[in-house]
């Protein structure tokens, strides 16, 4: 008996939820037809020269639109921290001995000692100055201490 309730409480419920969907779901596409027929009656009435002027200006618009969110997602902090987040994320998924081993040669070449200027792909640098520790989750170009601008610093070894 506890079964049969269950089933007409889903049935129901499933029932209401069609209902709605019906209701509301079936008005919204018929508001959405309406409003395209009346902007395909509008574009009918123009002429051609406008709809060329529009499409121009909506190109341009666009355009507009895409530069000025490239420009704003350059230099937004959010977008910045998330990068930095991803970055982080795989690089305390990855398997360090492997990555130890890929920049070997780069520390060879540098003698262990990076400088502002030089790029190194993943790992720590220490200020040979003040001792800060920097910590470089991707490929990018070491630039000065945070700390006291020293430009000079050694490479920490991976810990695995």
């Amino acid at each position: 008996m506890t079964e049969k309730k269950s089933f007409d409480d889903v049935y129901k419920s499933l029932n209401n939820w069609l209902e709605d969907v019906k209701s509301h779901e079936v008005n919204q596409l018929v508001e959405i037809v309406e409003e395209a027929k009346a902007l395909v009656g509008a574009a009918e009435s123009l002429s051609q020269e406008r709809v060329t002027q529009f499409i121009s200006n909506f190109k341009y618009d666009l355009k507009e639109f895409v530069q000025q969110w490239q420009d704003d997602s350059q230099h937004s902090i959010y977008l910045g921290l998330l990068n930095e987040t991803w970055w982080d994320t795989i690089a305390k998924t990855a398997d360090k001995a492997q990555i130890e081993w890929a920049e070997l040669p780069d520390d060879f070449a540098h003698d262990g000692i990076y400088r502002k200027g030089d790029f190194i792909g993943f790992g720590q640098l220490t200020c040979c100055q003040c001792s800060e520790v920097l910590t470089i989750s991707h490929f990018s170009q070491v630039g000065e201490c945070p700390q006291c601008g020293n430009d000079e610093f050694n490479r920490v070894p991976l810990s695995p």
